[in-house]
């Protein structure tokens, strides 16, 4: 039975041998490793992972596709599927029930371009709340222009928010594109590959929740220079004797500051409000 891509799922089979070869080449599988699939679809990439890897845990909300795996798979001992929604599944919870499949190292999925940024949060968590149980790694088909996002650098213009967010708590980096002609249905967009692999900083903030809001704050008009965008938590002038100590442009916007500068941001106004 052929199995239609659905729209309301923002599916799109990837039927690039290349580009399935890539995706198992990032994700550096070997036999001990427990992996968790987002979003299977037809199983063209579970195929190759099942016969490198001990434990496959995988999560599809399509129902005909639930059972389309179940068919394939379902005899497989190294291989168990939940149905349902992935941003709503307890997951831990349900895995007491399958212990043998619990503590899932690393993630491998080509996922929904229309959630690719919850799906993100809920597998690293956030600065303030970070996963705590950090993934080994993790390796995802996404859109290129969220892919630029994650690994952008200052002084970009796709550099933001979810690019400060993510590279808190990972390192990020693009290991091929992938365009749209290897799906089907075709997207209108390319995609990359990339891997994000978490890991705590050095240096960490004082307080994550405090640079989580100037973050959100800071971004909010991107043209605006910081003072402007900071006024709600701290006086003008206040903010350019503060970035000036920090040897940074008084007339900065968002954008021209790295994470390093962020965080010394950070400490630096929570210290003086």
């Amino acid at each position: 039975m052929a199995i239609r891509a659905k729209k309301k799922f923002g599916q799109h089979w990837l039927k690039s041998e290349n580009a399935l070869n890539n995706i198992i080449r990032t994700a550096q599988l070997s036999k001990g490793d427990r992996i968790l699939e987002i979003g299977p679809g037809t199983g063209v990439l579970t195929e190759r992972m099942l016969s490198y890897v001990d434990k496959l845990l995988a999560i599809e909300i399509d129902r005909d596709l639930c059972k389309l795996l179940v068919k394939k798979y379902g005899e497989r001992d190294n291989f168990l599927l939940l149905e349902g929604d992935f941003l709503e599944l307890d997951i831990d919870n349900i895995l007491n029930n399958f212990p043998n499949f619990s503590n899932y190292n690393k993630v491998v999925a080509n996922i929904p371009y229309n959630i690719t940024g919850p799906i993100i949060e809920k597998l690293l968590g956030t600065i303030a709340n970070p996963n705590p149980k950090p993934l080994e790694s993790i390796v995802l088909l996404i859109q290129k222009e969220v892919g630029d996002r994650l690994v952008a650098e200052p002084n970009n213009k796709v550099y933001g928010a979810l690019s400060l967010k993510v590279q808190y708590l990972a390192d990020c980096e693009i290991a091929c594109l992938v365009p749209a002609k290897d799906f089907s249905p075709r997207p209108k967009v390319d995609s990359v590959v990339v891997k994000i692999t978490p890991r705590k900083l050095e240096k960490e903030v004082n307080n994550p929740r405090f640079l989580e809001t100037i973050i959100k704050l800071g971004f909010a008009s991107r043209r605006k220079m910081l003072k402007n965008n900071l006024k709600s938590l701290v006086d003008t002038d206040k903010l350019e004797n503060i970035l000036t100590e920090l040897n940074l442009n008084p007339l900065a916007r968002a954008e021209n500051l790295g994470l390093s500068d962020w965080i010394l941001l950070s400490d630096e106004l929570e210290k003086s409000l």
